[in-house]
């Protein structure tokens, strides 16, 4: 019997996706609207291109028997993403892009002690394994801000929170794709969280409406890159991939951010961060392979 072929196109856009998703702090960062408000315009901006895709996509959606209608699951998703984008882009402002970056990663870690608590889900003795290695990596990132305190310890207690939602949101959305097209569930998820980030960003501090028109384009491009080819590919990913090499694969995602912030920005990162930042990552792969 052959053996099934290896989706390489699925693979190539989780990579893609994990790559444009890695640039977003950069984004966040050059934009001149407050953190809650650059969160509000990435969804904004993305939502009509995306609402356009999902309705070009409704005959096809139909026939392959995929629902078009609202639901729980994308409310959910559009709550659980809501709160994410709010505490990322605010640990973007207070910590580092590679702190931020490499704290939402322990989102694999989560779902697995959720799957663990909720459906009594067995681990091999390399999750355990893998789970202690993340924390000491974990721990090793964010002590020399843990010493100093303020908001540099605010931001990466911000961080690890966004892995708490970013589990839920890929909890709903892996349950969602079996019922909606990638265009429908991305165009919901997004509507969803641009209406729940709306009040919170005109409240906050700081400016909700870029100064002048290069404002603009960095927000456009936020949109653009980390919104709609950055979550969209790597949504059409999870469905045609196994769940440990999409874990796996998306590891590319700290690597560019603190790459590029460090080009960009020239944030220093310790030798001990560094050390800390590999352990992480090891980790999480750890656990997701005994998971």
């Amino acid at each position: 019997m052959p053996s099934k072929k290896f989706p390489v196109v699925a693979f190539i856009c989780l990579l893609l996706g994990g790559v444009a998703i890695g640039f977003a702090g950069i984004l966040m960062r050059l934009s001149d609207v407050n953190p809650l408000a650059s969160a509000f315009w990435r969804m904004a901006l993305a939502a009509p291109v995306l609402w356009c895709w999902a309705f070009a996509a409704r005959k096809q959606d139909r026939l392959r028997g995929k629902r078009t209608d609202f639901s729980k699951v994308l409310l959910l998703a559009g709550v659980f993403f809501a709160a994410d984008m709010g505490n990322w882009h605010l640990a973007l402002h207070y910590t580092t892009v590679s702190n931020a970056t490499l704290l939402s990663n322990f989102a694999p870690i989560f779902i697995a002690l959720w799957m663990w608590r909720v459906h009594q889900m067995q681990f091999a003795r390399i999750f355990m394994v893998g789970m202690g290695i993340a924390l000491v990596g974990a721990i090793m990132l964010i002590g020399p801000n843990a010493s100093l305190g303020g908001d540099k310890l605010l931001g990466d207690g911000l961080g690890l929170g966004t892995a708490v939602f970013y589990a839920g949101y890929m909890l709903m959305i892996k349950d969602a794709r079996y019922q909606y097209s990638t265009a429908r569930l991305m165009a919901w998820s997004t509507t969803v969280t641009a209406a729940l980030l709306l009040p919170f960003a005109l409240v906050m501090p700081g400016p909700f409406w870029p100064a002048a028109s290069a404002g603009w384009i960095t927000l456009i491009a936020l949109a653009l890159v980390a919104q709609i080819g950055g979550q969209t590919m790597i949504a059409y990913a999870f469905a045609h991939l196994p769940a440990t090499l999409s874990s796996v694969s998306l590891l590319i995602q700290p690597l560019t951010a603190t790459i590029a912030a460090w080009i960009i920005f020239h944030e220093y990162i310790s030798p001990l961060q560094m050390a800390g930042g590999a352990l992480l990552l090891c980790g999480i792969y750890l656990s997701k392979r005994g998971s």
